[in-house]
């Protein structure tokens, strides 16, 4: 099914009675995909003709539930051995995010997870990590471990040399306290990078 057609139909709920199929082809073209549509920012969303507040309550329902199921798949599963699941939530929880946001997700000691935070929002291409809070943070949770995971909105998840140094900041700090950082991840639109595939972690 073309993702314009899997849009309709979710159209077709909020707005009954009207032919969408012109709304939603708009808006694969102004967004790109079907993903592209439901993660859009409301305010983008709202810019274009014929999207009505219900119309945008019934594209945020379908990707709230995308990413319900997402971490359902991460949440009572060994992170480590769920690496798939684990890219596919981080995925649908920030790669067309158009802010960069640094999260954090704690883990026990059988590698579950206790929580996912986000520690800090920025600009397009920047966001501030103090290593203090992250580790804060981890003692308060009771965590034995942590991944690192934020977004590049430019797409590329080519690590920056300010992410390099935040990396081995944080895993000092947390090496003093007995808290392993499994890796950081950088997730974009056009794939990730694991600072632990890449020898930099």
């Amino acid at each position: 099914m073309p993702d314009y057609e899997l849009l309709e139909l979710v159209l077709m709920m909020a707005i009954p009675r009207v032919d969408v199929k012109p709304l939603a082809k708009k808006l694969i073209r102004e967004f790109g995909s079907f993903a592209g549509v439901i993660s859009a920012p409301a305010e983008a969303l709202m810019r274009v003709k014929g999207v009505k507040e219900t119309t945008l309550a019934a594209l945020k329902v379908v990707e709230a539930g995308a990413v319900r199921l997402a971490k359902a798949e991460v949440s009572e599963k060994p992170l480590i051995g769920s690496w798939n699941a684990l890219l596919d939530y981080c995925r649908a929880i920030m790669a067309r995010s158009q802010i960069e946001q640094f999260r954090v997700l704690f883990l026990d000691r059988k590698n579950r997870l206790i929580a996912d935070e986000v520690q800090q929002t920025g600009t397009v291409d920047h966001t501030p990590v103090y290593p203090r809070e992250i580790l804060k943070r981890a003692l308060e949770h009771g965590a034995s471990a942590l991944i690192l995971v934020h977004n590049h909105p430019s797409g590329d998840p080519t690590p920056s040399r300010a992410d390099i140094e935040i990396t081995r900041e944080v895993q000092k700090a947390a090496q003093a306290l007995g808290v392993q950082v499994h890796d950081h991840l950088i997730i974009g639109r056009s794939g990730h990078t694991s600072f632990k595939s890449q020898g930099l972690l």
